[in-house]
């Protein structure tokens, strides 16, 4: 059964019926209107991802929920890629993702069709474990579980030393084996009980029907160790050769010893979201009926009184009731400098009080605070998987057997070229220890957790790996212009009544037709009428044009005036004859102001004068474009403010092209066609009218001073409205992907090499068994030379001066 949205009337479940029948193996469809479901009957070999396909394709949408796996049991790239297709053959499943790095399955399922318990289930079924994450705790590998694994290491080491040791004085010209029977004593505790993770893991994954690094690293060393058995029993102590008891316990103290390390790296990787959980307060002192008293921070509620001393951290996102001090919100928005806050401002839960009291009332507690929300995006972008993994997870599901037919031909090869069976066990055995399906799979997430995290650190929060990678090919970055590139707090800088009106009475007039409206515009009309002592007038029948201006009907000395208030567009439309005043809106908008016409289209149609309206250009916003040239990036602002006063600013930063007069809905039109011309473009905006053209961007970029709606279509947030950021998060997008390349070139260049050398007989087991070893580790550890990554150096320019004043879009 899906449960689907969006179904009005019986045409709709006509619409709905239609498309699911028409999935190839749908036998049967009934779709409710009553239930807002449908009931289909298919062969097992229908996937719901189609079914949800083709009702998305009839205009409607199947409702979607998505659920977190903690995973363990999970020892490479091949063990990822098996999972995935276990999880994905659960009904209602409509796709998964498994990230090695942080073992954890992200599961995209039907609301309704497939539980929890199911997916588990399939987890155990293909031979690992799988639970639900702790509520309120961050998804990341701990800490203290990255050194459980110590013991085993430091166990086999000691076990495994005494065998080493005459290996290594060998060339030496020293022979000092020592008795057979403690060669074996020394290594059959490392094979059979150190070693044993590698036998359950591979038998568990050969019961699935695939193969896993468990089962090269089983085999190599039991080839070795029986071997070596073998020979012993068969030619007895008096006539023994050299054994390999010692390369089967040294391989496996290596790759132990890699694989604790390997644990230790990731873990790092998940730094910035340990630290941003750290900034959580346990407690808060809250303030009911006069008295101050501590409570958990989860028996808060929103409304509450919290009162925050100095020095301690804000518990709760809320508003300064009482108390005036300046706050720490470094870790948040990447900010160095405290913010100052008094009352009615907002503050953020996890940042630092400076020195004053402050009383706060809560406005959002748990798992809806901003630093929360943080958090799970964080985590959301480091789970997801690259574009590219794709190719890396085709390579990774044929490597182990493709590894194993090249082990078996290694084989036969030797032993037909040399008639040497001993020999020939040999060489297959490292090939099997040197292939690493590890590095394949530690390779992209690894680097991308790293990228994510320190993005987060300085501000800039990257919601999705398919942004973080796609970024480092910008070419173009586009800007809206208010609110943006300009602080969008617009003045009423001038007012030009037509011959017949005084200049209060225009901004009578004006004023009372935007006395509801939360408009930039609005806004600067109606302070200045305030602050003029201007009586406002009784208005009715208010309504927005988009992109135009606004209608309203005010009454007028017992007249009732119908008003239109915008754009030289509107007035066009309306039939307005502006041409007494156009000379004086040409010099102001040649000067850099943006001009809003006032018309009566009641009875004969008449202007009754213009406003003009001036924006502040956001300090270090020529800084941040000059940056963006010298990454070699073409700037464009994209705007729906007249021409002279985008001219205006576009030379004020040094931006390279103006597209100016676009309606909203027509900005992801002109982001389409900067795409059609070939450019790679970004779009940083704030506002509602931002959302589509964020969305149709290659990269949507938003300002956290702006909407939601804009956050939320942008895979890029910018945590302050420092447009330097903008720069920061292309930079960082290029060093991530830079990684990312470098990862992934050694992880195939290595296991190629590997593989023809140990092949071609030119590596032991020892050897082959520390290079695999170090291959995951230096692939992480790579990934972690991202961390030396800082801000884009600022270029010393001058700043733009408070006096300086610019349009705003009408």
């Amino acid at each position: 059964m899906l449960d689907i949205d969006g179904m009005t009337c019986a045409s709709c479940v006509t619409r709905v019926e239609s498309a699911l029948a028409s999935v190839p193996g749908v036998r049967n469809v009934s779709v409710s209107l009553a239930t807002e479901s449908a009931t289909v009957e298919a062969v097992p070999d229908v996937r719901p991802a189609a079914l949800a396909a083709a009702v998305a394709k009839a205009g409607y949408q199947v409702h979607e929920t998505e659920i977190e796996l903690v995973i363990e049991g999970m020892t490479c790239a091949s063990c990822a890629s098996r999972l995935e297709k276990a999880l994905d053959h659960v009904p209602g499943v409509l796709a998964s993702n498994i990230n090695l790095a942080t073992e954890r399955a992200s599961v995209r399922l039907l609301m309704g069709v497939a539980e929890p318990q199911q997916l588990t289930a399939a987890v155990e079924r293909a031979g690992y474990r799988a639970r639900m994450p702790e509520a309120g705790k961050a998804t990341t590998l701990t800490r203290s579980s990255a050194w459980k694994d110590a013991w085993p290491v430091v166990v086999a080491a000691l076990l495994s030393t005494p065998l080493l040791v005459p290996m290594i004085a060998a060339p030496l010209g020293v022979h000092s084996m020592l008795p057979v029977w403690l060669q074996w004593l020394l290594a059959t505790p490392v094979q059979f009980w150190l070693g044993a993770r590698f036998y359950r893991a591979g038998w568990k994954a050969i019961k699935a029907g695939t193969a896993n690094m468990d089962v090269l690293v089983a085999l190599g060393t039991s080839a070795a160790y029986g071997l070596s058995v073998y020979l012993w029993l068969a030619r007895g102590s008096d006539h023994m050769p050299d054994l390999y008891f010692d390369a089967a316990a040294v391989v496996i103290t290596l790759i132990l010893l890699g694989k604790w390390l390997e644990a230790r790296a990731k873990r790092h990787t998940a730094d910035a979201i340990r630290a941003l959980e750290k900034l959580r307060p346990d407690t808060a002192r809250i303030v009911r009926d006069g008295i101050e008293r501590d409570v958990a921070v989860s028996d808060v509620h929103v409304g509450d009184l919290v009162s925050v001393r100095p020095g301690e951290r804000v518990p709760v996102d809320g508003v300064i009731a009482a108390g005036a001090s300046q706050l720490d919100e470094s870790m948040l928005t990447g900010e160095s400098l405290p913010v100052a806050k008094e009352e009615g401002d907002p503050v953020i839960g996890g940042s630092i009080n400076g020195d004053g009291l402050l009383r706060i009332t809560t406005t959002a507690i748990g798992a809806e605070t901003a630093l929360s929300r943080i958090i799970r995006l964080v985590e959301h972008a480091q789970a997801a998987k690259a574009p590219i993994q794709r190719l890396v997870d085709k390579v990774a599901a044929v490597f182990v057997p493709a590894v194993l037919l090249v082990a078996l031909l290694t084989f036969i090869g030797w032993w037909i070229a040399r008639g040497d069976v001993e020999n020939a066990i040999i060489i297959a055995v490292t090939v099997l220890v040197v292939a690493c399906p590890c590095s394949l799979g530690l390779a992209t997430p690894t680097a991308i957790m790293a990228g994510t995290g320190l993005g987060a650190q300085h501000g800039i929060l990257i919601k999705d790996a398919e942004a973080l990678e796609i970024a480092h090919r910008i070419t173009t970055v586009a800007f809206d212009k208010t609110g943006t590139l300009t602080e969008g707090r617009p003045n009423l800088v001038a007012q030009v009544p037509a011959s017949d009106l005084e200049s209060d009475e225009l901004l009578r007039l004006a004023a009372s037709a935007q006395a509801g409206s939360s408009h930039p515009l609005a806004l600067a009309v109606t302070q200045e009428a305030q602050r003029r002592n201007v009586h406002l007038l009784a208005t009715d029948a208010v309504r927005t044009l988009a992109g135009r201006g606004m209608a309203a009907t005010v009454q007028r000395n017992g007249a009732m005036l119908d008003l239109r208030l915008g754009s030289t567009r509107l007035m066009d439309e309306a039939g307005v004859d502006v041409s007494s005043l156009l000379a004086q809106a040409n010099q102001l908008e040649r000067d850099g102001r943006t001009v809003s016409w006032l018309a009566d289209v009641s009875g004969k149609k008449r202007l009754l004068g213009l406003l003009a309206f001036g924006d502040r250009v956001k300090p270090g916003a020529r800084e941040a474009i000059q940056q963006l040239h010298a990454l070699g990036i073409r700037t464009v602002m994209v705007t729906g403010d007249n021409v002279g006063s985008a001219q205006a600013v576009a030379k004020e930063l040094g931006i390279d092209h103006v597209v100016a007069k676009v309606l909203p809905e027509n900005k992801a039109e002109t982001i389409a066609a900067l795409k059609n011309s070939g450019a790679v473009v970004a779009m940083v905006g704030d506002g509602v009218n931002d959302a589509p053209a964020l969305a149709a961007a290659d990269v949507g970029i938003a300002m956290s001073t702006g909407t939601d709606v804009a956050m939320h279509a942008a895979g890029i947030t910018l945590m302050r409205g420092d447009l330097a950021l903008v720069a920061d998060a292309i930079d960082l997008s290029r060093q991530t992907w830079s990684k990312i390349r470098q990862n992934l070139f050694w992880a195939f260049a290595y296991n190629v090499v590997g593989i023809a050398l140990s092949a071609l007989g030119f590596l032991n087991p020892v050897i082959a068994g520390a290079a695999m070893a170090a291959s995951s580790v230096s692939v992480v550890s790579n990934a972690l030379l991202l961390k030396r990554w800082r801000p884009v150096r600022r270029i010393p320019t001058h700043r733009a001066r408070s006096s300086e004043v610019v349009g705003v879009r009408a």
